[in-house]
């Protein structure tokens, strides 16, 4: 939540000059703006010559006693003039939505939806005969070629983040636990454009650094506005009020500059999706309301014809490779060429779950010795080795590419797993589970999900559960769209698969 604080008046020393690396926003938007025009000059003269070729087509109106002709020319040009200020004016540049999210994206093509329909009303009442196809063309052609161009935009920005450039610089204030965990989460995702510059704790000594980072304790919670100069930091963070009463908030809220400074709270509740969150204000106070996860009939059905949709054109269009793998696995090692293995699903029932055997016959009994040396991936609760001497040579390289998955497109189609969703546990990982992970349980396992394509065998125990819960609470159509895609390009990097 990024709060715009009143700043009260300061010293009349004359201001300081800004920090260069406070301008990145600003070029940013600026290089926005250019590719969008760009973009729109070619989408919209484009189709005016696709439809009309080059000459001087005109369309008529006719308004009572006013009749006349506008050139086309003129008609394209107003166009994108209008477009580009409607994109202005519905913020799609704004540093607070572009490189993370979906808020960018639906920005774009809601303003544009909302433009041509103004367009459609006013053509309509001033009796103004614009060619259909013309508008036809080039509103869906101008919103996809606008969000292309905003995705390559973002890849470039992604890159330039990870590297540590195009990034707020931020500074942590809270307990010392509370900075501990916004840090780790805001080191692991670089791509969000968080750079931690510097924390503030209560007791903060100089020299000092945060548990498990290298990120430099700069003073106490006292010491902020110190801080901030020393560091060069432009975004505050407070990441609990533990040790920071109100009051303290709002005196470090007023000492930020306006328009170059920010303040977002991190809110002590975690893995909530932004629709479940509305911000009211009541008597002056930014409550935030959270909604409760709701699992309703329409979207069980909405996941199931997703599921046995795809599941079924996957399994045709990926017979030829089905039947290649288990020729190759029924010649290269005696045993059959699946494995089957008991799995908890929906609600907390067994399953069968299909797989490739990747392993050796007896690899469940030569399970209890290798669990008792030391492993060197997985964790607390999963066992896993990165060179598993149960694998097989052809299961190794099935492993390397999640091939050995593919069988479990069969237990999607007969309704025991989804194509996305929590891991499916061995009953041996369920007696191990705490109350709350029991939440998993609420929506179908799944051949992939968030957690498989966020880290992989790399993830403790507490990250993976975590990532699963925050998967089930804020499932969502699009979420699953964008886990599949993330997990073919994960497929094509060599690693062990999750399950």
């Amino acid at each position: 939540m990024d709060l715009h604080p009143l700043t009260d008046a300061r010293d009349e020393a004359a201001p300081e000059p800004e920090n260069p690396l406070h301008h990145w926003r600003r070029e940013y938007a600026r290089r926005l703006w250019v590719s969008d025009l760009l973009v729109l000059v070619w989408v919209v003269f484009g189709t005016q010559i696709a439809w009309f070729g080059l000459g001087a087509a005109e369309l008529a109106i006719a308004r009572g006693a006013v009749q006349g002709d506008i050139s086309y020319w003129t008609f394209s040009t107003v166009l994108i003039v209008v477009w580009m200020v409607t994109l202005t004016l519905a913020d799609t540049r704004s540093s607070r939505i572009t490189g993370a999210g979906n808020v960018e994206y639906v920005r774009i093509a809601r303003s544009s939806v909302t433009l041509f329909g103004l367009i459609a009303i006013v053509a309509f009442l001033t009796q103004i005969e614009v060619a259909r196809g013309f508008l036809l063309i080039s509103l869906p052609l101008g919103v996809l070629v606008l969000l292309f161009e905003r995705w390559l935009w973002r890849q470039w920005l992604i890159a330039q983040r990870r590297r540590g450039a195009y990034s707020a610089r931020v500074l942590l204030v809270g307990s010392r636990r509370s900075v501990v965990d916004i840090a780790t989460e805001l080191l692991r995702t670089p791509s969000a454009g968080y750079h931690v510059v510097g924390a503030c704790v209560p007791s903060g000594a100089m020299a000092d650094t945060i548990d498990g980072t290298d990120i430099p304790v700069m003073g106490s919670i006292a010491a902020v506005p110190t801080a901030m100069a020393a560091s060069g930091a432009d975004t505050v963070v407070i990441t609990s009020t533990d040790e920071l009463p109100a009051d303290k908030v709002k005196e470090i809220s007023w000492g930020l500059e306006a328009g170059r400074q920010h303040l977002v709270l991190a809110p002590g509740i975690a893995d909530v999706a932004g629709p479940r969150i509305t911000t009211r204000p009541v008597a002056g106070l930014p409550l935030i309301h959270v909604e409760t996860p709701r699992f309703t009939g329409g979207q069980r059905v909405l996941k199931r014809v997703m599921d046995v949709g795809t599941a079924s054109v996957g399994v045709v269009v990926i017979s030829p490779l089905l039947i290649a793998l288990a020729l190759w696995i029924r010649f290269s090692s005696p045993g059959p060429v699946l494995f089957r293995q008991t799995r908890v699903g929906y609600q907390g029932e067994e399953f069968t779950m299909l797989k490739f055997r990747s392993m050796v016959v007896d690899a469940e009994e030569l399970l209890a010795d290798l669990a008792g040396g030391e492993r060197d991936a997985g964790n607390a609760v999963l066992f896993k080795m990165k060179n598993d001497p149960r694998v097989t040579p052809v299961g190794r390289i099935m492993r390397k590419f999640s091939l050995d998955e593919l069988p479990q497109l069969f237990n999607v189609i007969g309704g025991s797993m989804s194509l996305v969703g929590p891991r499916p546990p061995l009953p041996s990982e369920v007696e191990q589970y705490a109350d709350h992970v029991h939440r998993r349980f609420l929506v179908k396992p799944g051949i992939t999900g968030l957690w498989q394509v966020s880290g992989r065998s790399s993830l403790s125990w507490e990250e993976s559960v975590r990532l699963d819960l925050s998967y089930v609470e804020n499932w969502s159509l699009a979420n699953d769209f964008v886990i599949l895609v993330k997990t073919a390009r994960a497929a094509l990097a060599p690693g062990d698969t999750a399950f």
